[in-house]
């Protein structure tokens, strides 16, 4: 038997992502985040948006650019042994 789909409104898919509404709005015309319209409404797979989720999810070291200071402090003290 197939799992029955959660489908979110836009209210609920912003809330459960963090951001605006007019964020989600720009994600789903961007084609980030795919959404189906039904009727006068944008309704959103739970699926869907969990996965753009996992998709942007930051590794470890991907923000090591924000932090070039502790680059060279890191190599002056290896220099100094």
């Amino acid at each position: 038997m197939a799992a029955e789909l959660l489908w979110l409104s836009t209210d609920e898919a912003a809330q459960r992502l963090g951001i605006a509404t007019r964020t989600l709005y720009r994600f789903i015309n961007e084609g980030e985040i795919p959404a189906y319209r039904m009727g006068r409404v944008y309704r959103l797979k739970a699926a869907d948006v969990d996965d753009y989720l996992e998709r942007h999810r930051i590794l470890p070291g991907e923000l090591d650019h924000l932090y070039p200071e502790r680059k060279r402090s890191e190599a002056s003290r290896s220099d100094a042994r």
